[in-house]
């Protein structure tokens, strides 16, 4: 049977593939430690996290974690949860390989794939416990919204694959595509906003680098934090 959404996974993509500069550290890193901790994008292959983690710790997927810095603390100051990041720059799935080598990091695998596919095809239903998005790309243009990751139909997509009362949280710098997520997410039957609007920032997510470019540009910063009923 034709499915339309898995269509529109290949056809438009939030992200765009740039070349970009990976230094020396980085493809090393690539090249000794991806099999230790870079999973491998298998179509219609589920994965096991207790079998992935060595326990039944919470998992929290982060989608686009760029260099890995906040996410790394995050998993260092939270040893009881599992954290799966996905990214597709080349430069930052080296630096957190490296990272989390070099700090003895347990609680933390990495795929380097479409983060929708990887929903799709390798996440089990009702098995993240958040899901974690920071500062996206926004596609300022409106002619370039629809490449938005936050949309109806990934809103849909996030909430089979998030636990019941499991979270989703959204980060951004640019108010205009905040106001769009609130606006969705309140309108959608399956999640709950855990705050009467935008959530004040919390003191456990790390300051992220293109948080603190939105900072000196004067941009507001925009929590939102809605779990699954």
């Amino acid at each position: 049977m034709f499915d339309k959404h898995k269509e529109n996974l290949r056809q438009i993509k939030s992200y765009v593939q740039r070349a970009g500069r990976v230094t020396k550290k980085q493809q090393l890193a690539l090249e000794i430690y991806s099999e230790k901790y870079l999973i491998e994008y298998r179509k219609e292959q589920k994965l096991n996290f207790a079998n992935i983690f060595n326990n039944h710790h919470p998992v929290i997927l982060e989608i686009g974690f760029g260099m890995g810095t906040s996410l790394v603390q995050m998993a260092l100051e939270n040893p009881d949860k599992n954290y799966l990041g996905i990214e597709v720059h080349k430069a930052g799935v080296g630096n957190i390989l490296y990272e989390i080598e070099h700090k003895g990091i347990s609680n933390l695998q990495v795929i380097s794939y479409d983060a929708l596919e990887v929903l799709q095809d390798m996440i089990e239903d009702n098995s993240l416990k958040a899901i974690q998005i920071y500062f996206p790309d926004p596609w300022h243009k409106k002619k370039h919204n629809k490449r938005r990751l936050v949309n109806q139909s990934n809103l849909n997509l996030f909430a089979r694959k998030l636990d019941k009362g499991g979270v989703l949280h959204f980060a951004s710098d640019w108010l205009p595509y905040a106001e769009d997520v609130l606006e969705l997410l309140k309108n959608h039957d399956q999640y709950k906003n855990l705050y009467s609007g935008f959530a004040p920032r919390p003191d456990w997510r790390p300051l992220t680098k293109f948080e603190k470019r939105g900072q000196n540009l004067e941009h507001p910063i925009s929590d939102i934090l809605f779990e699954k009923v």
